[in-house]
């Protein structure tokens, strides 16, 4: 219902702006809601409202979203992460937070560090690239979930996994801090986006990856959706009560609203 107030509000506002940049087309499709609309000079139309698409391929993804399993009609077969990742190699970045500095390199370590000058004061290491427990991750983390899983439909929320062992032995655990990098789909810069202490020296890195968005799996493309609006004869016009001067003189026959307007419309819904 919220969803319907908002969009209906959407054709309101572009029924009284009718010079905003709008695709226009005549079409009416089966299994939308309608709802009768008004313009300045009196015409009535009948606005039919989108439906979102059933998707039919089944997927079955984790939220770590290396090496899943995608069951179509033809097989996809993107580029690996590890292999879109490549361009980092050798590379490190940085991120400021407080009192505290950070260092990422690739395939390398991750530092903590308190900078005074050009003197680090203090030093943490937050671990070094572990290959083996990176890889017996993936291996144990391909578990098959169902198609309803929330992780499934939420695209923006996977990441790639790289795994930094061995750190600083922490004072309250006594055992070596260690860190657990997620790669994930952002444009348009790569840069460390956020650094978590989830528990005791065990740390959550995230890294925004613009060649990640190139797999698919990733990368959710965003969708058009299309409001219709068809002129009523004066035979069939319903009665709509609108205050006239609110109504442009010109009205829409049909709207297609920029993809950024609607693209993530079910976050509306309830």
């Amino acid at each position: 219902m919220l969803l319907k107030r908002w969009l209906l509000g959407i054709i309101q506002t572009l029924l009284f702006y009718p010079n905003q940049r709008y695709l226009w087309c005549i079409q009416q499709e089966n299994g939308q809601e309608s709802e009768p609309m008004a313009n300045h000079e009196g015409k009535h139309y009948m606005c039919f409202l989108p439906v979102e698409e059933t998707k039919t391929m089944k997927s079955i993804l984790p939220q770590n979203a290396t090496n899943v399993i995608i069951e179509s009609d033809r097989r996809i077969k993107p580029k690996e992460p590890d292999e879109l990742l490549e361009p980092l190699k050798d590379q490190c970045l940085y991120r400021h937070e407080g009192w505290w500095s950070y260092e990422f390199c690739y395939h390398g370590k991750i530092r903590q560090v308190h900078v005074e000058g050009d003197k680090v004061i203090q030093e943490y290491v937050l671990g070094e690239y572990d290959n083996d427990a990176t890889t017996a991750y993936h291996e144990n983390n391909t578990s098959e979930f169902a198609d309803d899983d929330h992780r499934v439909k939420d695209i923006s929320k996977r990441y790639h996994v790289h795994l930094y062992t061995n750190g600083t032995v922490c004072d309250l655990t006594e055992i070596p801090r260690e860190t657990e990098v997620r790669f994930v789909c952002s444009e348009p810069t790569v840069l460390i986006s956020s650094i978590k202490e989830i528990s005791s020296c065990k740390y959550v890195v995230t890294i925004q990856s613009p060649m990640l968005c190139k797999n698919p799996l990733f990368h959710q493309e965003k969708r058009t959706l299309s409001i219709h609006c068809n002129e009523l004869p004066a035979e069939e016009e319903p009665r709509v009560t609108v205050e006239d001067d609110l109504l442009p003189k010109e009205a829409p026959i049909s709207i297609i609203p920029d993809q950024d307007e609607l693209h993530d419309f079910t976050a509306y819904a309830t």
